[in-house]
């Protein structure tokens, strides 16, 4: 164990204790103030340089090496879910009605903390600098790395490496891949106007509800029949609302939902193709229309020199049977938009664990992670850095 790794050990109570401070005192997307201040006095407490209100509450820490070498940044995100956290008899669940940290960003940032502490206490030993990024607003578009890039967060940065604590997979597994890794995601809003009028009438209506039920199924065509089957993507209606009596036909509905893709080109086609079912299947029906189609984050790209740093690195610290190539993951997650600016690599660290029954997926009102999972990436993201400054 060197002495990074070991200092890292040596601080892990006080990180499960920031985690679960943060954990009790989850703030929404843009509205990170208390945690951010939180994030920058321990920051230049350690006597690493700080900007604050970085493309709004970002946190951007410069801790500069004894010798000269390269810059390497290192990512967490800080925001919070309106979800009313339901984990009972938990001495640490979150103390604000109806927010909670449902993914994992409290510990992203605990973590994050703790490599800045150990990298402050070995200073003399880093060839060249490191660089923190303490992000906002992750969980709601237009979200917070473009405009802390935008606000120079990585000016003078040679590569930017980040990871996600990720219950699905268990805890002491490790998991990442060359080229796409996250899908981008996209966002519609489709809004029916029909004729409303008395349910026993129907011949006199324009029922929004059958016409916005048949886009249901329509939609449902554009990967079944006309995507690729061997080219990943999702096309899914999360929200149906039309309206307000048994005996009414309804006159509006709007249907919200999600596309999902890999690939630049489909993620367009798919798209178009979705403009086109909504024109022709109201035009059949004689309604009207309008949608909002929102384009979400950049699909996660990761360097391939960069990913193959991951497996040498997780190997060297985890052993070859803990680290995995990732599958696909439909989520999405600006830390695209770092990796279209800089190499670098995205990584998945498990913290789920069946037998303690942490179990809950990312943004389920019990969410929770096995906390070592913390020290796992904390040794990840630092061990990631300091090979690339070698």
């Amino acid at each position: 164990m060197n002495d990074f790794q070991a200092s890292l050990q040596a601080n892990y109570e006080e990180m499960v204790a920031w985690r679960r401070y943060l954990h009790q005192h989850p703030e929404l997307s843009f509205h990170e103030y208390r945690t951010a201040e939180f994030v920058a006095n321990h920051l230049q407490s350690w006597d690493i340089e700080v900007r604050t209100n970085v493309g709004g509450n970002g946190i951007v820490g410069l801790l500069r090496g004894s010798s000269e070498g390269p810059t390497v940044a290192l990512r967490a995100d800080m925001d919070a879910l309106p979800i009313q956290d339901e984990k009972m008899n938990c001495a640490y669940a979150s103390l604000t009605k109806g927010v909670m940290h449902a993914c994992g960003h409290d510990a992203h940032t605990a973590t994050l903390l703790s490599i800045a502490k150990v990298a402050s206490q070995h200073r003399s030993q880093l060839k060249g600098n490191l660089v923190f990024l303490f992000q906002h607003a992750e969980e709601i578009t237009p979200g917070g790395a473009d405009s802390m890039i935008q606000h120079g967060a990585l000016e003078g940065v040679d590569a930017v490496f980040g990871v996600h604590l990720w219950t699905p997979f268990p805890v002491g597994h490790f998991y990442s891949k060359a080229g796409p890794l996250m899908a981008a995601p996209d966002e519609f809003t489709i809004h029916i106007q029909g004729k409303g009028g008395h349910g026993g009438l129907p011949h006199q209506t324009i029922d929004s509800i059958y016409v916005a039920s048949q886009l249901v199924v329509n939609l449902q065509s554009i990967v079944s029949r006309q995507v690729d089957p061997i080219e990943p993507c999702v096309v899914s209606v999360g929200s149906f609302h039309g309206g307000s009596s048994f005996n009414v036909i309804a006159e509006t509905s709007v249907l919200n939902g999600t596309v999902r893709t890999f690939n630049a080109e489909l993620r367009q086609d798919v798209k178009e193709r979705l403009e086109r079912i909504v024109h022709a299947t109201c035009e059949m029906y004689q309604a009207s229309y309008k949608i909002n189609y929102k384009l979400g984050y950049p699909t996660v790209v990761n360097d391939g020199k960069e990913a193959e740093r991951f497996f040498k690195v997780g190997t060297e610290l985890f052993g070859a049977e803990a680290v995995h190539e990732s599958p696909l993951i439909m989520a999405g997650e600006d830390f695209s938009y770092y990796l279209n600016h800089r190499p670098g690599c995205f990584m998945f660290v498990g913290a789920g664990n069946v037998e303690a029954g942490i179990v809950h997926p990312h943004h389920h009102p019990k969410f929770d992670i096995d906390e070592k999972s913390m020290l796992n990436a904390a040794n990840l993201l630092l061990g990631m850095a300091l090979d690339y400054m070698a």
